[in-house]
């Protein structure tokens, strides 16, 4: 990965950043449809990009889940209760089993 990193890092995170920062209030995405978007690289890679970003970033990081709808464990879960609760006060609601209906709030 480092490598990876190496050869596209700062150009390739900041054309993942810029994706993500389209994500609109109140909508998610997911990891491989960040992916997609930026092309060239995995959704792992839109994670590990996600996860560099520092503390007060403007990047929307919350609106970022995994294919199943939901999110995805971060540390040692307190990062994932951040998420679910800047989801909630963008008006996301969570459905049975932690997850969110894509179908109503993917973008």
């Amino acid at each position: 990965m480092e490598e990876e990193r190496s050869q596209n890092g700062p150009r390739l995170y900041e054309r993942i950043y810029a994706a993500v920062r389209q994500i609109p209030v109140g909508r998610v995405a997911t990891y491989g449809q960040i992916a997609r978007l930026v092309g060239g690289c995995s959704a792992q890679m839109v994670g590990f990009a996600l996860a560099a970003l520092p503390n007060g970033s403007d990047v929307p990081w919350q609106r970022v889940i995994n294919a199943k709808g939901k999110i995805s464990p971060r540390g040692i879960g307190f990062g994932s209760l951040i998420q679910r609760t800047l989801l909630e006060e963008e008006g996301i609601v969570f459905m049975q089993d932690e997850i969110i209906d894509l179908n109503t709030y993917g973008w």
